[in-house]
């Protein structure tokens, strides 16, 4: 009984976090995937969820669950207690969601996507777009090689930074299954991402442009006011499950969850034709290809709120492994180490950006926005563009973050897998 209300709650309690943050206003500035990873983090710490003893962790070597006969057999011999048992099942489940949301929660990301329309971005954009990606890159190897030998696992943590600074959420969640990342590392690095994020983005809504403007020439490109409308609302839109059981849209959106669930299968089965190491990297590597190519197909791309499934199956995802997550083990000096780290990340791939751009001659706005639409994802960009009194670079804003989501999974996984070894 107690297995099935924890699911019940894992799957259903975020729709309770997403009307939370629709209501209000302090809730909403927060986050529904920081609340996710509070309430997580709370009930995997407070005694809530069944603890394990010390021979049961040695037992697991590293696993996160054993076998449900092996646990019942350890059990049996006395090598195990009851407590043990119950905590492998609950382990078993949380393994296993983490394991389907994500792969099932990329399609429906993808599917809304305009591919056409990266064909159609501004050279300036797309040139702010690759400095970008190129100076989190030069950053997140120059700090691995700084850092390595204070901060375990340090080749997957790089991998889910270069996740973070180009699609944000989304991206970190799908290295996390693909490198099989540590409960505990993963949390610890998202932690520390949201606090120097914020910082960040403090920085880019104030004085950023003032700062930047120093360096790199004013933005001079005016766009057409009804289009820049209409994608500000559209960005607005991507947090926005209003009408989501709507006859006009749940039945569509059924077709799309299922397809989703195809290109899983396809997935998986891909995964299985290589050794298990690589496995979960082909499997996301192959369902985000997958789901780029049905975005193409035009019923697929105008099912609406796609998007908005896919980012609640993110939010039950944060939700499950921040409860899976022991703060004793986070908190040691390491972290700090962490923390410098993803502050390097953030300030220096940002300096080298603008050195880049100073060469390139990219103004300064081009590059704020360019910025934020890869760290802080598209719906982001309309608060940033208001901040700087220019609406004219919303378009290239959101379309660079939308790409942001594709290339993100791609660049962070081959990374992980290059510092990894």
């Amino acid at each position: 009984m107690m297995i099935i209300l924890l699911i019940l709650f894992y799957i259903f309690f975020p729709a309770l976090i997403i009307y939370a943050t629709c209501n209000n206003t302090l809730l909403n500035r927060i986050g529904s995937v920081v609340i996710a990873y509070a309430v997580g983090l709370l009930m995997g710490n407070i005694g809530l969820l069944p603890g394990m003893t010390d021979a049961y962790h040695f037992l697991l070597q590293g696993n996160v669950a054993l076998p449900a006969d092996q646990a019942q057999a350890l059990f049996e011999k006395g090598k195990i207690t009851a407590g043990d048992l119950v905590h492998n099942k609950v382990a078993y489940v949380q393994d296993m969601i983490t394991t389907i949301t994500i792969p099932l929660a990329i399609p429906l990301l993808l599917f809304s996507l305009n591919v056409k329309k990266w064909f159609r971005l501004a050279g300036s954009t797309f040139l702010s777009l690759i400095l970008a990606l190129t100076s989190v890159f030069v950053v997140v190897v120059a700090g691995f090689f700084i850092f390595k030998d204070k901060i375990p696992e340090l080749g997957k943590i790089a991998g889910m930074l270069i996740g973070i600074y180009s699609g944000g959420t989304p991206n970190l969640a799908s290295i996390k299954e693909a490198l099989n990342v540590d409960p505990d590392i993963f949390i610890m690095t998202h932690t520390a991402d949201l606090v120097i994020g914020a910082i960040c983005l403090l920085f880019l809504l104030t004085v950023a442009r003032r700062f930047f403007l120093l360096f790199l020439p004013p933005f001079r490109q005016f766009a057409d006011q009804e289009t820049t409308e209409r994608l500000t609302r559209e960005a607005q839109e991507m947090d926005s499950y209003k009408g989501i059981f709507s006859r006009e849209v749940f039945p569509k959106l059924l077709l799309a969850i299922l397809l989703s669930a195809l290109i899983l299968v396809i997935g998986a089965g891909l995964g299985m034709l290589v050794p298990k190491r690589s496995m979960m990297a082909v499997v996301i590597l192959s369902i985000t290809t997958l789901g780029i190519l049905f975005s193409l197909i035009p019923y697929v791309n105008k099912i609406k709120k796609t998007f908005q499934t896919g980012m609640y199956l993110i939010i039950v995802f944060c939700l499950v492994v921040s409860s899976m997550a022991n703060l004793h083990s986070m908190i040691n000096v390491k972290y700090l180490d962490l923390l410098l780290y993803v502050a390097m990340v953030y300030f220096g791939s940002l300096f080298i950006h603008i050195l880049l751009s100073m060469i390139f001659r990219l103004d300064a706005d081009t590059v704020i926005i360019t910025s934020t639409a890869m760290i802080y994802s598209p719906p982001f960009v309309p608060v940033v563009a208001a901040a700087l009194k220019n609406r004219d670079i919303i378009i290239s804003g959101l379309t660079t973050g939308i790409i942001g989501y594709v290339v993100g999974n791609y660049l962070g996984i081959f990374t992980g897998f290059l510092l990894g070894g």
